[in-house]
């Protein structure tokens, strides 16, 4: 789908806001109510917009800290990584999980309570998940950016 410049100005104004009306985008884009209706519509049904969803503080939940965990499988075969990837989808502290290229096979963006909490992630779930030959982990001090905003050209 090409964008045009109504189309981005949506799109910038839904990342930061997807709880705005259908009126204050409209005029926000300098648009008629229905065809900023139609925009959007048509937006969701191209797959641009995926969802909405409600954005939690992560200390606020309770969550205070992340962990980026790089994971090595014994084997690069297709069984083994499709078991992998069904598997870590069903613990909820990944929060992310990325096929990589390089030493390691998956880097993992984990939230954790605590270190104790991290413990017991790491004992019973990623030192389970199947195929895993290694996991190495780097602990976040503090998030200097982070976004949620893609940026669009």
């Amino acid at each position: 789908m090409k964008l045009d410049r109504f189309d981005r100005i949506i799109l910038t104004a839904l990342q930061r806001d997807g709880r705005v009306s259908n009126v204050q985008l409209a005029n926000l884009v300098n648009l008629s109510e229905s065809a900023c209706l139609r925009r959007v519509r048509a937006l969701e049904q191209a797959g641009l917009i995926e969802k909405y969803v409600a954005l939690l503080d992560q200390k606020a939940a309770g969550l205070s800290g992340t962990v980026f965990v790089h994971i090595a499988l014994r084997r690069e075969e297709q069984s083994e990584l499709a078991a992998f990837e069904i598997a870590v989808k069903n613990i909820p502290e990944i929060m992310e999980c990325y096929l990589m290229t390089g030493e390691f096979d998956y880097l993992l963006r984990v939230v954790v309570s605590d270190m104790a909490d991290f413990e017991r992630l790491h004992n019973e779930g990623l030192t389970r998940l199947p195929g895993v030959s290694r996991v190495n982990s780097s602990v976040a001090i503090r998030t200097v950016t982070k976004s949620t905003e893609l940026p669009l050209p």
